[in-house]
């Protein structure tokens, strides 16, 4: 959540900046604000609402001209979304302006602190205590970088820090705690931001930050410490995708455009796998083959979409090689006391690699001496840095918050994973693992299949644009699928909707089925008879209480159709790899359906790309 932006070198600073908000859009945020330092001092300005009505500001009182600054983009948390309590924050004497992103836990305290000692506060943010707890330091310490690493050693919780000094122009500081920040070094400028689509468009060399550290730029250089001043090694990565994947390429959406890369993805994410000797080989995986064969459990943790590509894996791991497999919700994992030992293996799942959720929970894992494998889309992202072991998805930037290419592509490294395991536990042979990932390299063509009949899935839409109530039904892989349909409908098109494994509707959800409801019925592959049998009594069950039944059907099955008022064709595909074909006519139908209502589809309300919180 909160994009960050800062911004020291030669080029129009609130150029920079708010182009570079821009492009964090997709982050999800509530208000907006810059503030530069100018000959003057801090000069500031902020804006409820989109990025528009902060343009309006500035276009109708312009701001002096600098090349050092911040900007901010803020999801409210302490405080209503206004314009007071938007971002940048200054203190007393206006000699410092913040930006922030997470929670500061032990603010009420400070601000009690302060208060005492005669601040007043303007917002009701936990972000303004940084801003006055750093003036008060200066009185102590002139150097604002050591009054800075000082602040940060006092504060509890999750955040990202950005600050400029008016006395200290030139110079952006950035410190790090449980939440992104990623340095761009360029030639005579340089960058902060929470992620690097910040300043992709200025260069392709970025820095990863570590956990507990502070960053100084200046246009020529870049230091790095910890919060007690000692220097500490970075590394420098290259950024592999430029500022055109953040554009719509003539798509309505950024999502109906990240629908149509998932072939791509898909195919992306399997690139490379191979090894010289014909073995599957996975890049970052630091796990030895003796340290896998150790482990006979696995707990896959997530949240939301990506907990229901753990669902997926549960499937293929425990079919494909034999051991348990347990799938939770990250939120809850570590509240329960979960039983966890050094043969667990605890994989994560996390699109941005910042899901606060999921880290703690994998540094609960770790303290429990459990080894941690995460499948992750953002490379130097917290997460996979804290892990044993990584599968990239190299999925490329996902801008809509809703996630679609990053599902798939979680689907496909869990795929791996589990094949992965199958070789090396020597649960399967080379030429069957070969055989599956045969099968996988059609995939992307599968997936193009679907895309190329949108047309049906946008009728369907339309027909259905006046129902408020829907309901999604699978059984086996099914049943993830129709969880990620029915969460995709609530995203975006904001109508009930609501996802079961199909065994369960005479245990209640029956009960809601009247007449025009309509339920979207995900059947399995004619290999699994028995579940094809099962399915049509589901579908006949509905229908006779009068329910509009929509079946996602493969090619040449016509068990259904007799009981089916709509039917879905998907191209044949084995059953445990149905899932990658079986969701993209969901995510197309609640694209078309949300865009029907008039809703924004890349920024649905209340959400945020990457949920930087617990």
């Amino acid at each position: 959540m909160c994009g960050i932006v800062g911004y020291v070198g030669s080029r129009p600073a609130v150029d920079v900046i708010m182009g570079g908000l821009r492009r964090l859009e997709y982050r999800g945020y509530d208000s907006g604000g810059v503030a530069l330092v100018t000959a003057n001092g801090i000069a500031s300005a902020k804006k409820a609402g989109k990025l528009v009505n902060l343009d309006g500001v500035l276009q109708e009182n312009p701001l002096p001209a600098s090349t050092t600054g911040v900007g901010h983009t803020r999801w409210a948390t302490h405080g209503a979304p206004n314009d007071i309590n938007a971002h940048p924050h200054l203190d007393a004497s206006e000699r410092i302006a913040v930006v922030h992103n997470g929670i500061i836990e032990n603010f009420a305290v400070l601000r009690d602190e302060l208060e005492d000692a005669g601040y007043d506060f303007v917002s009701e943010t936990d972000s303004e205590t940084v801003a006055h707890l750093l003036h008060r330091e200066l009185q102590n310490r002139p150097d604002v970088t050591e009054a800075f690493r000082a602040v940060c050693r006092r504060l509890e919780g999750a955040f990202t820090l950005v600050v400029v000094d008016a006395q200290t122009p030139g110079r952006v500081l950035g410190a790090r705690r449980n939440s992104p920040l990623v340095v761009g070094r360029g030639e005579g400028e340089n960058f902060l931001g929470s992620d690097v689509a910040a300043f992709i468009e200025y260069t392709h060399t970025a820095i990863e930050l570590g956990q507990d550290q502070v960053v100084e730029i200046t246009a020529d250089a870049v230091v790095v410490t910890d919060f007690d001043g000692q220097p500490v090694s970075t590394k420098e990565y290259t950024v592999d995708w430029d500022v055109s994947a953040a554009e719509k390429g003539g798509y309505d959406w950024f999502m109906l455009k990240e629908i149509h890369e998932q072939p791509q993805a898909i195919a992306d994410t399997l690139l490379g796998r191979i090894g010289t000797d014909g073995r599957l080989q996975l890049d970052e995986m630091r796990l030895s083959d003796g340290e896998l064969r150790e482990v006979d459990k696995i707990i896959v943790i997530a949240c939301g979409t990506s907990y229901y590509a753990g669902m997926v894996a549960k499937y293929a791991i425990e079919h494909w090689t034999r051991i348990p497999c347990e799938v939770e919700l990250a939120s809850e994992f570590r509240y329960r006391d979960p039983i966890l030992d050094h043969t667990t293996l605890v994989v994560s799942i996390s699109q941005s690699g910042e899901t606060m959720d999921t880290l703690m929970a994998i540094r609960y894992a770790r303290e429990q001496r459990a080894r941690v494998l995460s499948i992750c889309n953002t490379n130097g992202s917290t997460i996979p840095r804290e892990s044993d072991a990584v599968i990239y998805t190299h999925a490329g930037p996902e801008i809509a918050v809703a996630s679609t290419k990053g599902f798939l592509s979680q689907v496909v490294a869990c795929y791996l994973l589990a094949l992965y395991f199958a070789q090396v536990k020597g649960a399967k042979y080379g030429d069957e693992i070969q055989l599956i990932l045969d099968e996988l390299a059609r995939i992307p063509q599968a997936v193009q299949q679907v895309l190329d009949n949108a047309d049906q899935i946008h009728k369907l839409a339309d027909r259905l644009s006046s129902n408020r109530s829907i309901m999604f039904l699978g059984r086996h892989v099914g049943y993830p699928v129709a969880l990620e349909g029915a969460l995709k409908l609530k995203e975006l098109a904001y109508v009930h909707a609501e996802g079961f494994a199909a065994g369960e509707l005479k245990h209640g959800p029956i009960a809601v089925i009247e007449d025009g409801v309509p339920v979207f019925v995900v059947v399995p592959p004619r290999a699994r008879d028995q579940l094809q049998e099962k399915i049509v009594s589901n579908i006949q069950e509905v229908r006779a209480r009068g329910a509009r039944t929509i079946a996602l059907v493969e090619e040449g099955d016509d068990t259904v159709v007799p009981y089916s008022d709509d039917v879905i064709r998907l191209p044949r595909v084995p059953t445990l790899l149905q899932p990658l074909v079986a969701t993209v006519p969901l995510q197309l139908f609640a694209c078309e359906l949300a865009t029907q209502l008039g809703h924004d589809v890349d920024q649905p309300r209340n959400l945020a790309k990457s949920v930087t919180v617990e």
